[in-house]
């Protein structure tokens, strides 16, 4: 195989044709010293390869793997996915905590074949895209989050210049799969607490010792307990400001904290906002 069908060190992501937007992403918030958990990319040609039980290709996806030393998270990095005009958020199969070499094989035809289904596809003739869908896939440490959410550095429902947060107990996909209502917060761009507002934190997706994730029950005293501090919250307007210094806002950004580490999950455009009439 040539270089171009062996996995890329995230760092090294730059061809969006090859490694898909949101790997050429996450490596430029690398190259940024942002704080991006460790991961590669396996180019599509790699996944197709992959997904046809070629033999060499699962062995270079193995050796990566085997490198990071951790469980992982395998995500879709399809050609096209989180640009400027588009996101793919929620199209795809995200799969969490794989922490075997069979686990990761699954992980990436389960994530391959997540861009061939009827909705991912409805989705793509939605937005003009006509070319038959490129699957990368990203392949990153695993973190075993305390709390997790997402941050707009532009309100999205007025276009207000704020930022805006909402958080979880756990694994972000809590969230993304509405199984609870987060908390909510409003900053002004010095950091400033604007408003907060808890929400119903009454599950939690966590980490299965076996691997992959399980929902738990939030202890009572948690559940409508914000689950950010004060520090929480300057350390995400910190990391939305340098995001801002190296992608143009406004941003749709995923974080997590494990213990006091704050880590960078996801920064893409945001491709629709609401602006409120003068």
């Amino acid at each position: 195989m040539t270089p171009m069908n062996s996995p890329i060190n995230l760092v090294e992501a730059l061809d969006e044709a090859t490694c898909g937007g949101k790997a050429v992403q996450l490596g430029a918030a690398i190259r940024a010293s942002l704080p991006v958990p460790p991961g590669f990319v396996l180019p599509a040609s790699l996944v197709n390869a992959i997904t046809a039980q070629d033999s060499t290709a699962i062995d270079l996806a193995l050796q990566a793997f085997a490198q990071l030393e951790s469980a992982v998270a395998v995500r879709s990095s399809a050609v096209g996915e989180d640009s400027s005009q588009a996101s793919f958020a929620g199209q795809h199969l995200t799969c969490l905590n794989i922490r075997s070499q069979t686990g990761l094989v699954e992980a990436v035809k389960q994530v391959w074949r997540s861009g061939q289904s009827a909705a991912a596809q409805a989705y793509r003739q939605r937005l003009g895209i006509t070319q038959a869908p490129e699957v990368a896939v990203v392949v990153q440490q695993f973190i075993p989050a305390v709390q997790s959410g997402v941050l707009f550095t532009r309100n999205p429902m007025n276009g207000n210049d704020e930022r805006v947060i909402e958080a979880s107990w756990g694994l972000g996909e809590a969230i993304v799969s509405g199984l609870v209502t987060p908390d909510r917060y409003r900053l002004d761009r010095q950091g400033q607490v604007l408003e907060q507002t808890a929400g119903m934190k009454d599950i939690a997706i966590q980490p299965s010792a076996e691997g992959q994730t399980h929902e738990v029950a939030v202890a009572a005293d948690q559940v409508r307990a914000l689950c950010l501090e004060e520090w929480h919250l300057e350390q995400l307007n910190h990391l939305a400001a340098q995001c801002e210094q190296h992608f143009p806002p406004p941003l749709d950004i995923e974080w997590c904290f494990a213990g006091s580490t704050l880590y960078l999950l996801q920064c893409r455009a945001v491709t629709r906002i609401s602006i409120s009439p003068a």
